[in-house]
Formats: C-alpha cells, sequence, structure tokens
C-alpha cells in the first residue's frame, strides 16, 4: 500500500503523520509526505518527534506538484491541513481513498518556549493517536478491495 500525507508547507503535521504511519505499518506499506508549498521542518516538532525516537532533522519537505507531475500513484491521499486548503490539493490518478484529518498547525501556536512546546507535544499525541486508529482502517479496508490477498496468501 502507497500512502501519501499532504499538508501545506510539509513542515510538521504530514511529517508528524508521515513518520508515525510508517512506524505503525511497518514494512506493509510506504508512506510519504509532502506540502503545497514547502518550506522547512518546523523545530519545535523536530525536538518533540526526537522525544518519541524519531529523528527528523535531516528531512527535506517535498512539493506535491512534484510527486503529480512524476505520475506518482497512490492507493490513500490524506490531508492534514485546514479544511479551506484541502480543496486546492492535486487529485491524483488512480487514488482509490481520499480522507481528510486535519490537525491543528504546530506553527501556529503561541507563548512562552514551555508552553509552546507543550502545544506541539499535545498536536503530536493527537496525531499519534489518530495514526494508530488509521492503520486499522487502511489494513481492513486494504483487505476488503478487490484483489487483497488474505493471511494465506489465497485473494480475496
Amino acid at each position: 500500500m502507497r500512502i501519501l500525507f499532504i499538508c501545506v508547507h510539509n513542515s510538521a503535521r504530514s511529517q508528524m503523520a508521515e513518520a508515525y504511519l510508517q512506524q505503525f505499518f511497518g514494512k506493509e506499506a510506504v508512506v510519504e509526505s509532502a506540502g503545497l508549498d514547502p518550506t522547512r521542518i518546523n523545530p519545535l516538532v523536530v525536538t518533540v518527534m526526537a522525544e518519541e525516537g524519531f529523528d527528523l532533522s535531516g528531512k527535506t519537505p517535498r512539493k506535491v506538484f512534484d510527486l503529480f507531475r512524476d505520475g506518482r500513484l497512490f492507493d490513500a491521499v490524506i490531508t492534514v491541513c485546514e479544511e479551506s486548503l484541502e480543496s486546492q490539493c492535486p487529485v491524483f490518478p488512480g487514488v482509490t481513498h481520499r480522507l481528510h484529518l486535519p490537525f491543528p498547525d504546530p506553527a501556529a501556536v503561541v507563548g512562552s518556549d514551555a508552553e509552546k512546546l507543550a502545544s506541539v507535544r499535545a498536536i503530536r499525541d493527537q496525531i499519534k493517536e489518530r495514526m494508530a486508529a488509521l492503520a486499522k482502517e487502511l489494513l481492513a479496508w486494504e483487505a476488503g478491495r478487490p484483489g487483497a490477498a488474505r493471511e494465506n496468501g489465497e485473494p480475496v
């Protein structure tokens, strides 16, 4: 299964969702992320994800339209940005499952450094919890697709 997360800057929410869903799926899926207008990974996100054992410091955000132009195919495309921006995402050929799972934007957190970190941790934890549930949902969906293999290797 190939899954793509899309967000505006590919600097926070989509990166966290990609990391967690890949962890939950292991080698059962290829999980990627991209943005409409990529920037750099949010330093607060790098910090809170490092607390969970993920090193995002070397990640380079990617542009979703480059993937689209390259003809990349995905089984599921999941947007994690605000509702108003979701409609700007391209429609990928062959996508059979599209979801919109909005999360608060870590770039919008305010307060002292400690308060910002606490807010981004809360967003991280929301994403982690939702990705755990999403992994189960996508596995069930994949198992029900025509041509999907059962545990014994026979087609469904």
